[in-house]
């Protein structure tokens, strides 16, 4: 599961939005996030620009945006209220895997990149948007081109949970949930999950 999925998925039992992320093991390897942290701190905007994931383009003095995220063509004014809506998707984020790389990269989009796309979108400069690329680059690459294996994706309104295993999750509804294999899922990553957490009135199944 790529963590731009999480944008738009919705309890399939109440339809409820935003979601709880926990992540428990990342498919994509830590050297793959390092390598895109490299990139955005070289700020080398020629390499950047060389792999299309920003499309920038002026008509009739208006500055339209899309990338791998806002795929629809926006204006800029457009473009920043729905990036920066992805990015507080984040939030809801809990990273529980073992690599300190992860963390960082998630905690650089809350914190530096944000501001600097704030910023930006209070008063958007044609001349300067490609001073931004590296920030739009970043964001793009950790939300669309990484991958979840393993996690557990939790409705705080039904207290409903639904695992994620080997990058697929599994938001089924009661009725087709398996007892002894979610059950199991929670005994062998319940050391991921703290106490509050599972004393809970989790549904369909707790421990």
């Amino acid at each position: 599961m790529k963590p731009w999925l999480f944008d738009i998925l919705a309890c399939p039992m109440d339809k409820y939005f935003p979601l709880k992320l926990f992540i428990f093991s990342f498919e994509t390897k830590p050297d793959e996030f390092q390598s895109i942290l490299d990139i955005y701190q070289e700020r080398d905007l020629d390499l950047i620009k060389k792999q299309k994931i920003i499309e920038i383009s002026e008509e009739k003095g208006n500055l339209y945006v899309k990338d791998n995220i806002i795929i629809e063509k926006n204006t800029a004014e457009t473009y920043f209220k729905l990036l920066i809506s992805s990015i507080n998707e984040l939030n809801n984020i809990i990273d529980k895997s073992t690599h300190d790389i992860t963390k960082k990269c998630f905690a650089l989009i809350l914190t530096e990149i944000q501001d600097k796309i704030l910023e930006f979108s209070k008063n958007i400069n044609v001349e300067k948007i490609e001073n931004l690329l590296p920030e739009l680059y970043f964001v793009n690459k950790i939300k669309i081109e990484t991958e979840i294996e393993s996690g557990l994706i939790f409705c705080e309104k039904c207290n409903r949970w639904f695992p994620i295993i080997e990058t697929i999750p599994q938001m089924l509804p009661d009725e087709y949930r398996d007892e002894e294999k979610d059950t199991q899922f929670l005994k062998t990553n319940k050391n991921l999950l703290d106490d509050e957490f599972l004393k809970q009135d989790l549904k369909p199944f707790k421990l």
